[in-house]
């Protein structure tokens, strides 16, 4: 019989199975996704978002465990389990060193993205190197993988894992049969629903205009993420913690694909200009923070405007600011011809436009900093980086809800056990997205998914490992504290 049964072939899962191969245990790995698209989210990640006290190799200046906290507290308005939440970020100011030598490699905040040079380290490579990384290590030390084999039923007696169950189901023309797959122990980090459209549904329901919200949302990661495993271990009593409409939801460019659009789908010119909804008119200060620490706020707006659609606009003063999206932006030498092209009440835009420049206040522009340029007597004001939208050409991208991750998951403590009815299992674990909301209630800032998941993707494994009788060389409290 297998020592530890992973379940997902993300960063939460692959860190999962490393640290229980390092202990001794045999393991096995189950990915849903055909080989190619192995990965799940974490092959559009970027970065990890890490505590530091002075400068590492990659990261400047210092990004002290207090204020990484305070940061997380903002975005999520208080909904975080303290505890867990300092357990992920004190575990991000020491795994690079392990991630390195699993063949991972760090580079400098990308010039394109705003004011992370001090807060994150970058992947060379991107999130599709850091897995293939990790798989190539896990083939090496021995972990049995197997590709194409979705877990649709888990079996427990007593709070106890005893199999897994897969499906039937045709792989590449060839018809394999169910399988009942026991282990010692498991590990669960098949992350989310987003990719569940009918489960999206339910969770938002129909509003007060007749719409269906997430009819209209897209999903910028893994169209694999199916919620199938979360769902039955909800029917079957485990403890759950988070909202269901909560979730890393991104404004993204609405012409992007429904599945694994990823990163380069974002817009990341909102801080930079105005965005007006369907009816012409500004809904959120577009200039409240930094926008590394706000991005993920917007998916979310823009799912409560009508036909949750909005329009980033900005002027030829906003180019080389930011990140250019995959997409040109619509483009006219006049707000006028911006708003035909956009499909925007011309009117109602201009005085939208027209009423926003005349509140700007332009002091000392500078978009690395909360700087003095803001609205007066606008409603809804903006608050930093205020300038009048006056320089053609002007520039316009469509905007959807884009979901990332869900936040409801399983409840979990610092060992990672799964809990039924408060008490921890025994011999089950959980990590990566299927845990995430015990740390974020709501919001989001850049790269804490990733800090979660190779936290509690590390602990799982340790935790798993030894629940069959393998202790791992160095605790995880322990565990790499030089990142050189």
């Amino acid at each position: 019989m297998i020592d530890v049964l992973v379940i997902g072939g993300g960063n939460a899962a692959l860190c999962a199975a490393l640290m229980a191969r390092e202990a001794g245990a045999s393991v096995l790995l189950l990915e849903a996704a055909p080989r190619a698209w192995r990965g799940g989210n974490s092959q559009h990640t970027r970065n990890l978002r890490c505590m530091h006290d002075g400068p590492q190799d990659v990261l400047v200046e210092a990004y002290p465990e207090e204020e990484f906290w305070q940061d997380l507290l903002k975005v999520t308005g208080g909904q975080t389990d303290e505890k867990l939440a300092r357990l992920v970020i004190r575990a991000s100011s020491n795994c690079r060193g392990w991630m390195r030598r699993h063949g991972v490699h760090f580079q400098p905040s990308l010039s394109g993205a705003l004011h992370t040079a001090r807060t994150n380290a970058f992947f060379m490579g991107g999130g599709k190197a850091l897995v293939n990384a990790y798989f190539r290590s896990a083939e090496n030390l021995g972990v049995q993988i197997r590709y194409d084999t979705p877990v649709a039923d888990i079996e427990l007696q007593d709070g106890r894992f005893v199999a897994a169950h897969v499906p039937a189901r045709e792989v590449q023309g060839r018809h394999l049969p169910a399988e009942r797959i026991e282990a010692r122990t498991c590990v669960l980090a098949a992350g989310g629903f987003e990719s569940n459209r009918q489960w999206l549904r339910e969770a938002w329901g129909q509003n007060e205009r007749g719409e269906w919200p997430s009819d209209n949302f897209l999903i910028r990661g893994t169209r694999f993420n199916d919620g199938v495993l979360l769902r039955r271990m909800i029917e079957q009593g485990a403890d759950t913690i988070g909202d269901p409409t909560q979730a890393h939801m991104v404004a993204i460019d609405a012409r992007a694909p429904l599945y694994d659009g990823g990163i380069c789908t974002r817009i990341d010119c909102v801080s930079l200009g105005v965005v007006v909804n369907r009816d012409g008119q500004r809904f959120y200060d577009e200039g409240e923070d930094f926008w590394p620490k706000r991005y993920a706020i917007w998916g979310r707006l823009v799912a409560h405007q009508p036909g949750q659609v909005g329009f980033s606009v900005i002027d030829q003063k906003a180019l080389g600011r930011f990140m250019p999206p995959v997409f040109p932006g619509a483009t006219a030498d006049s707000l006028e011809a911006l708003a035909g092209l956009l499909g925007l009440p011309v009117q109602a835009f201009l005085e939208t436009v027209h009423a926003y420049n005349r509140a700007c206040q332009v002091g000392t522009f500078d978009h690395t900093r909360l700087d003095d340029c803001h609205t007066v007597g606008l409603e809804p004001m903006k608050s930093h980086w205020a300038r009048p939208i006056d320089t053609p050409p002007y520039y316009g991208y469509p905007l959807r809800p884009g979901v990332t991750f869900t936040y409801l998951g399983l409840r979990t403590d610092e060992t990672a056990a799964v809990h039924f009815d408060r008490r921890p299992s025994p011999n089950l674990f959980v990590a990566g997205e299927m845990m995430a909301g015990n740390v974020l209630g709501k919001g989001y800032t850049a790269g804490v998914g990733m800090s979660i998941g190779t936290a509690f993707g590390r602990i799982a494994g340790t935790s798993a490992a030894a629940a069959a009788g393998h202790e791992h060389p160095e605790k995880e409290n322990r565990h790499d504290r030089a990142t050189a």
